[in-house]
């Protein structure tokens, strides 16, 4: 009988893990995750200086209710591989520098293209 309630109980604790982790993944894609982000308005583009990426940037609107927003993709020429590393609310330009051939300064923000992204949600 113990052994029984034992086993009942484990799978009610690992059906509610499951569940609670299907829940947090699902708010945090519906709510946090920049690649799901598509840009309106181009903006412009910049190509790294050994031509393996390049940043492109968008203005999106949000509605009559929100303010304009920056995002930028950045798409690495070699692969075709495309991903969203910045994301920035108030703002309607993009001013884009390369430090070097990895490291990107958009609006003051440095951004390693292979490792980081940028969204003001979380800084």
């Amino acid at each position: 009988m113990n052994q029984k309630i034992r086993k009942k109980l484990l799978f009610v604790l690992l059906t509610l893990a499951i569940l609670a982790g299907g829940i947090i993944y699902a708010i945090n894609w519906a709510f946090f995750d920049i690649q799901r982000i598509s840009g309106q308005e181009y903006l412009a583009e910049s190509t790294s200086p050994n031509g393996t990426y390049t940043v492109t940037a968008y203005l999106n609107n949000g509605g009559a209710t929100t303010d304009y927003a920056v995002l930028c993709r950045m798409k690495n020429n070699i692969n075709g591989k495309i991903k969203n590393i910045y994301w920035q609310y108030h703002s309607k330009q993009a001013d884009m520098v390369w430090i070097n051939y990895e490291i990107i300064r958009i609006n003051n923000i440095e951004i390693n293209v292979n490792s980081e992204i940028y969204d003001y949600r979380r800084n």
